[in-house]
């Protein structure tokens, strides 16, 4: 599909607006609605700017199920229950930060990893930096949940949801381990 056919809406949350952007049924953006745009959905907004003025009020028939499903979802999960998202992902990057991806969706509900970890996970035990710059750029939140990476030392590191965020979406998941 053609991204600029795709699909962006907003869904509220208790942390605040999340703006999710689809390709058909498939979610290619999960982001904070004040959250600074990573290089890969720079042009995922560009392409939504435009639509977004003409969109649809409501989400095109290929989208609607999925749509459903994440909005059904995304409320489970702020209601503190350990939500198994089963919707079709497409993020977009390069074969490294998909594999760091791929990684931080293994790290089990409630729980936390360091940049290290991931990076021993995914083979590169000296490409730290690496995998920090590819959490950074993960353009699916929660789902992908680099909310769940920290220091070395156990503290809280970046997160372009905002550090306060990443401590309520920490805090949220230990209560209802």
């Amino acid at each position: 599909m053609n991204v600029a056919e795709c699909f962006r809406t907003t869904i509220a949350t208790p942390l605040g607006p999340m703006s999710a952007a689809f390709a058909g049924p498939v979610l290619v953006g999960l982001a904070f609605g004040d959250a600074p745009v990573g290089a890969q959905e720079r042009a995922h907004a560009g392409a939504h700017e435009g639509a977004q003025r003409g969109a649809p009020a409501s989400a095109p028939a290929e989208t609607a199920p999925a749509l459903a499903a994440l909005r059904g979802a995304l409320e489970a999960y702020f209601a503190g229950r350990a939500v198994d998202f089963d919707i079709p992902l497409a993020p977009a990057g390069t074969p490294f930060q998909q594999a760091v991806w791929q990684a931080l969706r293994g790290i089990p509900y409630g729980a936390t990893a360091s940049y290290a970890e991931i990076a021993r996970r995914n083979g590169r035990p000296r490409a730290v930096r690496a995998v920090g710059l590819a959490n950074a750029r993960n353009p699916i939140a929660i789902i992908v949940p680099c909310h769940r990476v920290i220091g070395a030392d156990g503290t809280l590191t970046g997160y372009a949801g905002g550090l306060e965020r990443k401590q309520a979406l920490l805090e949220l998941e230990s209560r209802a381990r």
